[in-house]
């Protein structure tokens, strides 16, 4: 059976055409081992005769290894075209010219353009111009699309940008890595494109529903709670009638506060929270904010803290109202979830060499396991550990503020220690031409 098999393969491996050079050879070493053979002494064309063998059978085996190599190299090829052409991402190869070397029937279908347009040819930023190109163009050079938002640092790979697009509608998140050969020369790029327009459809969808339900619910909710309040201005009633309906009152205000996060959430993913950019002085603002949360602090016997810049002022480009939701969530945890005696610190300084600011709230409260932080800026989430300590909280507050950092073109992060604290950090841009050109939905799927 094996020399069956073995039989088989030689013969595959005979028609391949990196044996031809053995084919060639054979016939004219056999012409010479005759020639020899008559001409010369025994001795002689044995030698002879034994030196042309021996270097046939070097250069078969050379071509036999060299042909199994290549074959097994267009088999593992012709698999990866297959398995190229099915995958549901488009996928896009290309040279560090950018001549285009691979363009899947995905890409095809997301760009509506055919492989056969684009391959072997070279694009450049011009392409952006051509409307046929422009979308393809502004996804190879993504720093000319229309609304980009980078999902990894600045020079590490692979690169993950986020690009929407409005004609056509389509949202995009574009993974870019480095092709590189075994000597660690870059051969070129390959772009893995994820057309999302559906899934956020689906969010946008999910949020109207959401937007619906939260109105209807917010109509009779501010009705009893303006009942409840207004009985409670009854100076005939009742210690017992009283201590019910302040109850009543206490738990209408949480639920109406749920029901307006709900749709503050709905409006930020349908992009529409409504943003007023202005230019504002930042270190008297957030001395404004500090003042008006040192009296929950005081309540709750937490110092605070502020840990400003040497410079006198700053100016920068944000939405008050919008913003100061961020330091109201952000101050509200790290007070709530601290220990009595505890203290929070808020801090602001410029990064260096980069035009932004980083505002940082560090507490010394509960902390967060160390498991839970990256779930930190979920929708709905809150940590097992608060939840122990309040069972009230819709687990809203971190995501709404991580869309509003990320609507002035920041990053916000944190960082925990169980039992030690935890400090929650976002950045800002100082130029006003890094904030984003309109809402996106932050929302990771």
């Amino acid at each position: 059976m094996d020399l069956k098999r073995l039989w088989g393969d030689l013969k595959v491996y005979a028609a391949l055409p990196e044996m031809r050079p053995f084919w060639i050879f054979a016939p004219v070493v056999l012409t010479i081992a005759v020639i020899n053979i008559v001409y010369l002494s025994g001795f002689w064309a044995a030698v002879s005769v034994g030196l042309f063998v021996l270097l046939g059978v070097l250069i078969f085996f050379t071509n036999l290894r060299l042909a199994r190599s290549n074959l097994q190299i267009k088999v593992e090829r012709n698999q990866m075209q297959s398995i190229i052409k099915t995958l549901e991402n488009g996928i896009i190869a290309y040279d560090p010219e950018f001549r285009v070397l691979v363009f899947n029937p995905a890409a095809e279908s997301i760009f509506g353009v055919q492989a056969a347009e684009v391959a072997g040819k070279a694009f450049t930023p011009d392409k952006a111009q051509e409307p046929r190109y422009r979308v393809l163009a502004q996804t190879i050079f993504p720093s000319l699309a229309p609304l980009a938002l980078t999902r990894s640092r600045a020079g590490e790979y692979p690169q993950v940008v986020d690009l929407s697009f409005d004609e056509p509608q389509l949202d995009l998140r574009v993974t870019t890595t480095k092709i590189i050969d075994q000597a660690g020369k870059l051969l070129g790029f390959m772009k893995i494109i994820q057309d999302r327009s559906r899934e956020l459809g689906l969010l946008r969808s999910k949020s109207e529903f959401i937007t619906v339900a939260a109105h209807q619910l917010r109509t009779p909710l501010v009705a009893v709670d303006w009942a409840f309040e207004n009985s409670l201005k009854d100076p005939a009633l009742p210690q017992g009638a009283k201590e019910a309906i302040e109850l009543g009152k206490k738990a209408s205000t949480k639920l109406l506060r749920t029901v307006n996060d709900l749709l503050d959430v709905s409006k930020i993913e349908e992009g529409r929270f409504g943003y007023q950019f202005e230019n504002i002085e930042f270190i008297g603002y957030v001395e404004k904010i500090l003042g008006e949360v040192s009296l929950i602090a005081k309540e709750y016997g937490v110092n605070v803290y502020y840990d400003r810049p040497q410079e006198p002022s700053i100016a920068m480009y944000v939405d008050p109202a919008k913003l100061s939701i961020v330091f109201s969530n952000l101050l509200d945890n790290a007070i709530k979830y601290n220990m009595k005696g505890g203290s929070v610190t808020l801090k602001v300084e410029r990064m260096k060499d980069k035009p932004y600011l980083t505002v940082s709230v560090k507490d010394t409260g509960v902390g967060v396991p160390p498991e839970q932080v990256p779930n930190l800026f979920k929708k709905f989430f809150r940590a097992e550990n608060i939840m122990k300590l309040e069972t009230e909280g819709t687990g809203l507050g971190l995501y709404i503020a991580k869309n509003i950092v990320m609507r002035h073109g920041g990053q916000i992060w944190a960082e925990s220690v169980l039992n030690r604290g935890t400090t929650v950090s976002f950045s800002l841009p100082t130029d006003p031409k890094l904030i984003p050109p309109k809402e996106i939905i932050y929302e990771e799927l």
